[in-house]
C-alpha cells in the first residue's frame, strides 16, 4: 500500500509528513463529528501574554485559511501561502471560534477583549434593546474578534452571518465591521424576542437555528452547541463583570 505525501508549508519553512493525519509547530488535522476535516495553524492553546495582547487590540488572526493543491510533483501540499502561477487550489475555512467541544482553552480566564468595535457594539445594542454585553461574548465566541472569518460553512465575518440570513438582514458586505454587528445583533435581538428574553435559547439557536430548538424544546443536545452556549454564558457574564 502506498501512502500519500503530504507536506505542509508555512511562512517560516516546508514541514512535511506521509499519511493523513498529522500535528507539526501548530498545524492540526481536525476530524469534526459531522466528518468535516479541517486544517488549522493556530493552536488551542494561545494562552501567551502576546496572544492576550492580541485579542485585546481585536487583531488576532484566529481563523487562518489554509490552502490545499498538489504540486507539479504530485506532492500533496498544506499551506498558509496562497499558491502562485496558476496552480489549482481549494481554499479551506475554519469552524467558530468556541464550537470545538475539545477545546482546550479555558473560557473563565482567557483575555477579553474590552475595546474592539466598541462604538458598533454600543450602537447596535441600543437600536435592537441587547446587552452589550452578550453581544460581545457573541462575538468573541463566534469569531475572536476577527472580522475576516469564514467558517467552513460559509459563515461570514465577526458575528458570523450565513450568507442567506445576512441577506435577509439587510446585510450587503457581511466582512464589514459594522454592517456584520448590525446584522448579527439584528438577528440576536430577534432571538431574544422570539424565546422571550431567554438567552439559552435565543444563543442556542444563534448557533443552530430556530428549527433545532423548536425540535427539541430547548439546547439541542449537540456537542457543538452545548459547547458554545456554555462558553457564551461564561463570556457573558465575564464582560458583565467587566463593565457592559
Amino acid at each position: 500500500m502506498i501512502k500519500e505525501i503530504i507536506s505542509i508549508v508555512l511562512v517560516g519553512g516546508l514541514l512535511s509528513s506521509s499519511g493523513s493525519v498529522f500535528a507539526a509547530d501548530g498545524i492540526r488535522r481536525i476530524v469534526r463529528a459531522d466528518g468535516v476535516i479541517e486544517y488549522t495553524n493556530v493552536s488551542n492553546k494561545a494562552s501567551s501574554a502576546q496572544s492576550g495582547n492580541a485579542l485585546r487590540s481585536g487583531k488576532k488572526k484566529t481563523y487562518e485559511s489554509i490552502y490545499k493543491y498538489r504540486e507539479s510533483n504530485g506532492v500533496l501540499t498544506f499551506s498558509d501561502q496562497k499558491p502562485r502561477g496558476g496552480i489549482e487550489f481549494q481554499t479551506l475555512k475554519f469552524a467558530c471560534f468556541a464550537c470545538n467541544p475539545t477545546s482546550t482553552i479555558n473560557w473563565n480566564n482567557t483575555p477579553l477583549n474590552l475595546t474592539a468595535y466598541e462604538d458598533y457594539v454600543s450602537q447596535s445594542a441600543k437600536q435592537h434593546a441587547v446587552d452589550p454585553a452578550l453581544i460581545r461574548a457573541v462575538m468573541h465566541a463566534e469569531s475572536a474578534f476577527n472580522p475576516a472569518a469564514v467558517s467552513s460553512q460559509g459563515a461570514q465575518g465577526l458575528m458570523q452571518l450565513m450568507p442567506a440570513t445576512a441577506r435577509e438582514l439587510g446585510v450587503s458586505d457581511a466582512l464589514n465591521a459594522a454592517e456584520n454587528i448590525q446584522g448579527g445583533v439584528k438577528y440576536l435581538g430577534e432571538l431574544l424576542g422570539m424565546y422571550h428574553g431567554d438567552i439559552l435559547r435565543a444563543t442556542a439557536a444563534y448557533n443552530a437555528g430556530p428549527g433545532a430548538v423548536k425540535k427539541y424544546n430547548g439546547v439541542p443536545p449537540y456537542a457543538e452547541t452545548k459547547a458554545y452556549v456554555e462558553r457564551v454564558g461564561i463570556l457573558h457574564k465575564r464582560y458583565q463583570e467587566a463593565g457592559y
